[in-house]
């Protein structure tokens, strides 16, 4: 009976001996570690484990930085300027994934390398631990408070920006057969109009146009109280006026202020419109700074009389704050492992 006994301790021990040595291959790699770059891979060990490294840059050559870290970036092996390494044994203090990192400063060229990675489990149960690192995607949510800006209340509203009769001395007066008017659209302008007409041809025109527009009894130009073609063109809806042809002529040229000196000097400039007509009109958009009309009359012995009128469109936002809770999602890359 004694004799037996010592038999099965003994097979228990030499059993607990072979399997305690036994390397369990986790994983053999070729790879190329690129100029200035690194290149990682990820495992997963359990706690006991004895990790059994092996590296080699295949060309003899050195590796800046060879490091095995725990993924809490606890290293527990760096080494410097390496061409290979020996079964290397570390032993794993606690169950978790683990990272390779291999890394090449050099300028000129990459680096093959080789490795072997293997373990030897503490004990039975830890023997079919599932190495590989699976990865997912985490989320998180967190609230916060801010001051937003909001629109209260918007109003629409037409603005009679300039209404002249100017006199144009005919061209035998050389010195002084022109005459420019300016004039600035009034802040929170989105769209205006214009209308000229020269002598009493072009006035009839409009006035004929304020008669039609005031029959038609639209309801928008109603809620405006206002009862000018100029504002009707500016909102794009029919204003009734219409090109005369028969009558005394003028040249006009519409400009922003940067072209006005350049226009007067004779030089090249930019304009908004041009014409040479006896009415004009227009539904224009916002400018910044002056705008000038520039009348020119080659009537050599006839002055004119030009009419002038420019309406605005203005939007008036009235805006006030509020706090408002808004939500921020931040996303993150885990590791983790199934056993």
């Amino acid at each position: 009976m004694k004799r037996i006994l010592t038999f099965t301790l003994l097979l228990v021990i030499s059993v607990t001996i072979a399997f305690g040595q036994t390397p369990i291959d986790i994983t053999e790699n070729t790879f190329k570690v690129s100029t200035l770059s690194e290149e990682v891979f990820y495992f997963g060990f359990a706690e006991g484990d004895q990790l059994i490294f092996n590296f080699e840059e295949i060309n003899g050559k050195e590796l800046k930085e060879v490091e095995i870290m725990a993924l809490t970036s606890k290293s527990l092996y760096l080494d410097y300027k390496v061409k290979k390494i020996e079964k290397k044994i570390l032993i794993i203090e606690e169950t978790g994934v683990y990272k390779f990192r291999f890394t090449n400063s050099n300028i000129l060229s990459g680096r093959v390398c080789k490795f072997k990675i293997q373990r030897i489990p503490a004990n039975e149960k830890t023997r079919k631990f599932n190495t590989t690192v699976f990865k997912r995607t985490l989320y998180d949510t967190s609230y916060y408070s801010e001051q937003e800006r909001f629109l209260v209340k918007s109003d629409t509203t037409t603005n009679e920006v300039f209404n002249q009769i100017v006199r144009v001395q005919p061209r035998e007066n050389t010195s002084d057969n022109r005459r420019i008017i300016n004039f600035s659209l009034p802040s929170n302008t989105v769209f205006w109009s214009y209308y000229i007409g020269v002598d009493q041809n072009g006035q009839q025109s409009f006035d004929a146009a304020s008669r039609k527009l005031v029959s038609s009894a639209s309801p928008l130009m109603t809620k405006l109280n206002s009862n000018s073609p100029l504002t009707a063109l500016a909102l794009d809806i029919p204003s009734f006026l219409s090109q005369v042809y028969n009558g005394e002529d003028i040249e006009y040229v519409l400009l922003e202020a940067p072209f006005l000196n350049l226009y007067t000097s004779g030089k090249t400039y930019g304009y908004l419109k041009y014409g040479k007509v006896v009415n004009d009109f227009a539904r224009m958009l916002p400018v910044k700074g002056n705008v000038s009309f520039c009348f020119t009359n080659d009537n050599p012995s006839t002055s004119v009389s030009v009419t002038i009128k420019v309406q605005a469109i203005q939007v008036n936002s009235i805006y006030d704050t509020r706090t408002v809770k808004k939500m921020n999602i931040t996303s993150k890359e885990d590791m983790y492992l199934k056993n």
